[in-house]
């Protein structure tokens, strides 16, 4: 069930758990502490799951004396308390956290995270970085990615892709699709066969994933750069934006994506692809190495969107180091390792996608494609981010707007608007 912003916040507050006090500025600040408090909201079967289960292992052997508090938490929780936890003495000392300019960023611009550009420069973090994964690393003054300092490090890639039962594709004597045309005679031959298509989860990030596929199909990267970077003004009656929102509309009204979706959490919408209720699913890789886990009763596979040269997708979600971190020292070890070989490896076998990793160690031939297909998108600039990462307070936008092109309270007109305005207001903010 849903929690309330108010009572997740209690929730946290209650939770949390200091660490023992370091000291000084430097970038042996906190070395002594004999605590690491680490939050990520990763599960344990996930690839990064189990990566980072192994980083922690690792750690605690090079650091005899030092206690690692894990705490798994939502992403939601994180996503809407950030702000709060981090301005309090109760943040934890190293932290997965969003990337872009409405999260990294914005936390960046306050304050609230510790420059690590010269821990970056120091043990080569830069150099293992690619030029477009240091994109959603660094920050400016205004809090825009893409150039400025260090303020995280990512250690795993993502990108959103389409993953489909191969049994009921082959039931139904259907091909992969190559263009959207193909995709959605596939779609109308599964609504033909009383078959809903799509695994959708409305209430969460999934669906304006969905809404974002469809707009990038008719964009490039300048509309990409404009969007994201605020090179230029964004039409959002334009095509590319226009095409997204009448087009996923269009998919609610043909039976492709379900009304009840509405109310759907990305985990409820895993599960049900998991189990066979439906063929189609448009989310991201880190659900790859759960599927490979847990899927026992039917092939699956996966294809990129039909069409696309742009897709959703970035860096994976950063390490960051809050600025009232007493264990600062500790928290550049813990990154360290995740950036190391065995780490990456671990993750790329798992099925992520890793930055640092020697292809030759990625053994299972499905996760070495995977890996591959990202490098491909990535060395091909054709990573596009993600749809709420311009703005603060975006992402519940888009959650609320793609909800009402699903339940049919919004008219994509509408909703091109109710998006348009926190947009706009934001780039008033920052004076462009």
């Amino acid at each position: 069930m849903f929690k309330s912003r108010a009572v997740a916040a209690v929730l946290l507050a209650t939770s949390l758990t200091l660490a023992a006090c370091g000291g000084g500025d430097s970038a042996d600040e906190g070395a002594d502490a004999k605590t690491l408090t680490l939050w990520h909201y990763e599960g344990p079967t996930s690839a990064m799951g189990i990566a980072w289960n192994k980083a922690i292992e690792l750690f605690k052997s090079s650091h005899p004396g030092v206690e690692v508090k894990f705490e798994e938490k939502g992403f939601e929780q994180i996503q809407q308390n950030a702000q709060m936890i981090l301005n309090s003495d109760s943040a934890p000392d190293i932290m997965e956290y969003n990337k872009g300019n409405a999260t990294a960023g914005l936390l960046s611009k306050q304050g609230l995270l510790t420059d690590l550009s010269d821990e970056a420069t120091k043990r080569g973090w830069d150099t293992k970085l690619s030029p477009s994964l240091q994109t959603t690393a660094k920050y400016d003054e205004d809090g825009i990615m893409g150039s400025g300092k260090f303020y995280g490090v990512p250690n795993y890639g993502e990108y959103v892709m389409v993953y489909y039962n191969k049994d009921l594709f082959d039931k139904y004597k259907l091909a992969v699709p190559t263009t959207l045309d193909e995709f959605t005679t596939v779609m109308d031959t599964f609504v033909q066969n009383k078959v809903t298509p799509l695994a959708v989860g409305g209430a969460e990030y999934p669906a304006q994933q969905i809404f974002y596929e469809l707009a990038l199909s008719k964009a490039d990267r300048a509309f990409v750069d404009d969007y994201q970077l605020y090179k230029n003004k964004v039409d959002f009656k334009g095509p590319q934006l226009t095409y997204g929102a009448q087009t996923f509309a269009d998919w609610v009204g043909k039976g492709y994506i379900s009304k009840d979706s509405a109310g759907i959490k990305a985990e409820d919408m895993g599960v049900s692809f998991t189990q066979g209720k439906f063929p189609i699913l448009i989310s991201g890789s880190w659900w790859y190495g759960r599927f490979g886990e847990e899927i026992k009763n039917f092939e699956w596979g996966s294809f990129l969107f039909p069409g696309n040269t742009l897709h959703p997708g970035s860096s994976g979600n950063l390490w960051v180091v809050p600025e009232k971190s007493k264990a600062k020292a500790l928290a550049y070890d813990f990154i360290d390792i995740t950036m190391s070989p065995e780490v990456q490896a671990l993750l790329g076998n798992s099925g992520g996608v890793p930055v640092a990793a020697d292809p030759s160690q990625i053994t299972d031939p499905k996760n070495k494609e995977l890996v591959e297909t990202f490098n491909k998108i990535s060395t091909g600039d054709g990573l596009a981010f993600y749809p709420d990462w311009p703005a603060p307070g975006y992402y519940d936008v888009l959650v609320a707007g793609v909800q009402g092109l699903i339940n049919g309270s919004k008219k994509p007109d509408a909703f091109l608007d109710e998006i348009a305005k926190p947009y706009q207001e934001n780039l008033a903010d920052l004076g462009k």
